[in-house]
């Protein structure tokens, strides 16, 4: 008979996903293209049909540019909402992402 070993409670909890890093090159393009997108649409605050396609191009070559992420989709909201093409918020979701990488969920502590 096969004895059975117990397995290292490390081996059972799920481990966060390990997302890979971004290029210097890509987010340096990221930042390129949120700032030319928030100083475009500063402009077209007044005509929002035009400020939504630059938003909906913004979205897509940023997804492009850095992967799936989820940070991207709270800043696609945020510009669909009148007024707040005068924030830099391409700019600050770029900068999240940078700095904070993907959200991931995490599984709860035992107690």
């Amino acid at each position: 008979m096969a004895e059975l070993t117990p397995t290292p409670p490390s081996a059972l909890t799920p481990q966060p996903a390990v997302t890979p890093a971004l290029s210097k090159t890509r987010l340096a393009l990221a930042f390129l293209v949120a700032a030319a997108s928030d100083a475009v649409s500063y402009g077209m605050a007044w005509v929002p049909p035009v400020q939504w396609a630059i938003d909906l191009v913004t979205a897509l070559l940023l997804f492009w540019l850095l992967g799936w992420r989820w940070a991207l989709l709270p800043g696609l909201v945020a510009e669909a909402i009148p007024g707040v093409a005068a924030f830099p918020v391409w700019i600050l979701v770029v900068a999240a992402v940078a700095l904070w990488g993907e959200i991931t969920r995490t599984a709860p502590r035992a107690r």
